[in-house]
């Protein structure tokens, strides 16, 4: 199996099978945003205390990559800071430019360095993160 068959793969199984989607019912930081090129929308929740990213929720509709983005973030920022949260935001949008990005913490996400050669897909990938980095500064 080659690493684009696998990154497929593993995008596609965060699409079918999302993690953390659905609604907090109490009272939580939510960011709502949307892609209005391609119509990607999503609502990212945040639990925080502290400081620290309890737990994450999105909800919301697009394309694979948006949601399994989406999918991939919230697992990935459980437990983190809100510095180390926007740091891996950061290293996100690296990899979205084409950068060198070490990817010891960025687990599942690693598979969607292949969308930054498809340029119109990239604001697809970075919703959910904008979304993230948008609730960490106005919090």
């Amino acid at each position: 199996m080659q690493l684009d068959d696998l990154y497929r793969r593993v995008i596609m199984d965060h699409y079918k099978n999302p993690r953390n989607r659905g609604k907090f019912d109490d009272d939580v930081l939510t960011v709502d945003l949307n892609n209005p090129t391609c119509g990607d929308r999503i609502s990212l929740q945040l639990i925080v205390e502290e400081g620290i990213v309890k737990n994450a929720r999105f909800t919301g509709e697009g394309c694979s990559i948006s949601m399994s983005s989406a999918s991939m973030m919230t697992e990935a920022v459980k437990g983190l800071t809100f510095e180390h949260a926007l740091q891996l935001a950061e290293r996100f949008s690296s990899l979205m430019k084409g950068e060198e990005v070490q990817f010891d913490e960025l687990e599942d996400i690693e598979a969607l360095s292949g969308v930054n050669k498809f340029p119109a897909r990239i604001k697809c990938a970075t919703l959910a993160w904008n979304a993230l980095k948008k609730g960490i500064q106005e919090s």
